[in-house]
């Protein structure tokens, strides 16, 4: 699945951003954590998922669904409830079905890299339809579990239905969701850290994350557009 036939695989942008990401989370659990590595692992999971994301690759799906289960325990910790539903009721789920539409979306029979699709614009109407009923049944499941910061938990919601629903799609767009998702996520662990220092570390992760997503966004329209010509 990860296969290729190039030894540079990864453009060195690419490995620059990973490592750059990966010391960043690793030096901030050291400053602010040094116990709950499964937030480390988290954190180090995710981030690699994103750069096999970045170039279209299924393994990145593969990573995303053990990141969310490994998320959802970290949030259950801070009765983060929102996000620990989310990610294992519903990232995690549609992680598989993307990682299932992926493989069986290969470009020109290339696994390591799936073919870009377009969502319609009546498909993308029937999308804000979904996400905004998604939105109003989350918000009241989430405030009967008495959801630390209900507000920007079911925002939280909102922006990772969108995400996994273009990611399921194969649309580039779905990068841009993921981006917006975490920024949501940063200001709702900012808020815990507050409390507890050591959820800093979790907002480097998501910060890195932010990085990454943007940079999948420009890898995938790149992609778009070379799978468009032929190439």
């Amino acid at each position: 699945m990860i296969k290729h036939n190039k030894a540079s695989y990864f453009s060195p942008t690419e490995i620059a951003l990973w490592c750059s990401s990966a010391a960043l989370i690793v030096i901030s659990f050291c400053i602010f954590d040094r116990e709950n590595y499964l937030t480390l692992l988290a954190s180090l999971i995710g981030v690699t998922s994103l750069i096999f994301n970045a170039k279209g690759n299924p393994f990145g799906q593969l990573l995303m669904v053990v990141f969310s289960l490994l998320y959802g325990i970290i949030s259950y910790t801070f009765a983060y409830y929102g996000e620990m539903i989310t990610y294992l009721g519903m990232t995690m789920p549609m992680a598989v079905f993307a990682l299932v539409s992926w493989l069986r979306n290969p470009y020109r029979g290339n696994r390591a890299e799936v073919k870009v699709n377009t969502v319609g614009k009546t498909e993308l109407f029937w999308m804000w339809i979904l996400t905004a009923a998604v939105t109003v049944l989350f918000y009241f499941i989430l405030a009967y579990f008495e959801t630390a910061n209900l507000l920007p938990s079911t925002l939280s919601v909102t922006t990772s239905f969108l995400a996994v629903y273009l990611t399921f799609r194969r649309s580039p767009y779905f990068a841009l969701a993921y981006a917006a998702n975490d920024v949501v996520l940063i200001v709702l662990w900012v808020m815990a850290s507050l409390c507890d220092t050591r959820y800093i570390s979790v907002v480097v992760c998501f910060a890195a994350f932010l990085v990454n997503d943007v940079y999948g966004y420009i890898s995938w329209q790149r992609m778009k557009h070379r799978q468009r010509d032929g190439i």
